[in-house]
């Protein structure tokens, strides 16, 4: 058993666990069953060596990476690595070129260019590589944690198949801990006593990285203990004295996001362009954010100030077109000006509202003056008899009981107390005073 002191040393002069333990091989491949166990799809390519271009999506940590690398080691092909967060289009034609230039000189196989994160590639980037993938210059494998039928462009996704890679479960986690404890070369050299595994698996969330990363954590802040005991109460312990920078997956994710999504609610510009710099510096995938964004227009800027909304989609559309680093710049400009709006839930509210009134009244009959009457049985069942045309009256309005039976007299919009939604009201109260009394 290898003491305290060698341990520190040791360890400060190793890769991370996570690295240590990466497999080279499909045997040594932990999780993803339906892809690599036998006769399935990905082992089958490999063992053929008929290989084509695929997009790898799932969840962070469930081996994504390490899959790609295994797939080029296995078929022994060339291997060139972009990640889209910091990759453009010269980097993407400059691998294209050499990939080019070392198949002519070798008449080997195509070599493979994988892409990290490649639903952050904007479309520029993306074109960038079609014809290339088109006519067999490369093999491209790209990874992917957002559904590429959304991020990726059609032609580019047409030439790709597209796996799904799954969360790991507890068995596979088990594995890798096993596996770990029993073959890392530091690690093997030690007395270690899994006793209590809930708290490790349930942190890691079937991401083998951070499993490794945690038992990482766990055993570096135990040196000196013999053995050491791994349980519940000191995997919770040290993770608490080791708090994560950001991760995307993990539970500083939601603090951050939720804190952001509070301060443009709360009308501070300040700080919630400050988490939004958080989030960036962090790695979080742009889009999310413009997604975010749009929910926030519409959820709690609403009616009080409706361009909101075409703002924040105009940013998610941008955001998509030009990518990071410049997509900081109109996400900052849609942040400041949701969180420095007027503020009004009114929609959020009556939609809810109006969701558990369906509900409760799906048969609710339609009145009959309401329905269309496109044949001659349903005119003369009445079907569209009484209906007024509201442009042949004055202000184009006419009183007419729109309703069904069980919800007449119902009002689920209630305009909220701002400027937007003041002249709304106004507007209301002279069409429909009997919803909208001026006493309210």
């Amino acid at each position: 058993m290898i003491g305290e002191k060698e341990h520190m040393a040791r360890s400060r002069m190793l890769p991370p666990l996570p690295e240590r333990m990466r497999p080279h091989d499909l045997d040594g491949y932990v999780g993803q069953k339906h892809l690599v166990g036998k006769g399935c799809i990905l082992r089958n390519m490999i063992e053929s060596g008929n290989l084509s271009s695929f997009i790898l999506w799932g969840p962070p940590g469930v081996g994504k990476t390490t899959l790609s690398r295994i797939v080029a080691n296995s078929l022994k092909r060339e291997f060139y690595t972009l990640s889209a967060v910091s990759a453009g289009v010269k980097d993407v034609r400059d691998v294209i070129d050499r990939a080019r230039s070392n198949r002519l000189f070798s008449a080997g196989a195509s070599p493979i260019l994988f892409i990290d994160e490649i639903h952050r590639f904007n479309l520029a980037q993306q074109d960038a590589l079609l014809g290339a993938v088109e006519e067999g210059t490369i093999i491209l494998i790209g990874a992917t944690t957002e559904n590429p039928s959304f991020e990726v462009i059609t032609p580019l996704l047409s030439r790709c198949q597209v796996f799904v890679l799954k969360p790991l479960g507890k068995n596979d986690l088990q594995e890798l801990l096993d596996r770990a404890l029993k073959d890392d070369e530091l690690l093997s050299g030690m007395d270690i006593e899994a006793k209590e595994t809930d708290a490790l698996f349930r942190y890691s969330a079937g991401d083998a990285r951070k499993l490794l990363n945690i038992l990482e954590i766990v055993v570096n802040s135990s040196t000196g203990e013999s053995p050491v005991v791994i349980d519940n109460r000191k995997v919770t312990s040290c993770l608490q004295a080791n708090t994560a920078i950001y991760d995307k997956g993990g539970e500083m994710h939601y603090d951050v996001i939720s804190a952001f999504i509070k301060s443009v609610r709360g009308s501070d510009p300040n700080a919630a362009v400050y988490y939004l710099a958080r989030m960036l510096e962090g790695g979080e995938d742009p889009l999310f954010i413009a997604r975010r964004l749009c929910i926030l227009a519409a959820e709690d800027v609403g009616l009080a100030n409706p361009n909101a909304l075409l703002l924040a989609n105009s940013t998610f559309q941008i955001v998509h077109s030009i990518g990071m680093p410049e997509a900081r710049i109109p996400l900052a400009e849609c942040t400041i000006y949701l969180a420095s709006s007027a503020k009004s839930n009114s929609a959020y509210m009556a939609i809810n509202e109006a969701m558990v009134a369906a509900k409760d009244t799906q048969m609710a009959a339609v009145p009959l003056y309401l329905r269309n009457a496109p044949t001659k049985l349903m005119a003369e069942l009445g079907y569209a008899d009484g209906y007024r045309y509201a442009h042949d009256y004055p202000g184009h309005f006419v009183d007419l009981e729109f309703m069904p039976e069980e919800l007449s007299g119902h009002k689920f919009y209630e305009p909220g107390d701002n400027r937007q939604e003041d002249a709304l009201r106004t507007r209301l109260e002279t069409l429909w005073p009997k919803y909208y009394n001026k006493k309210d």
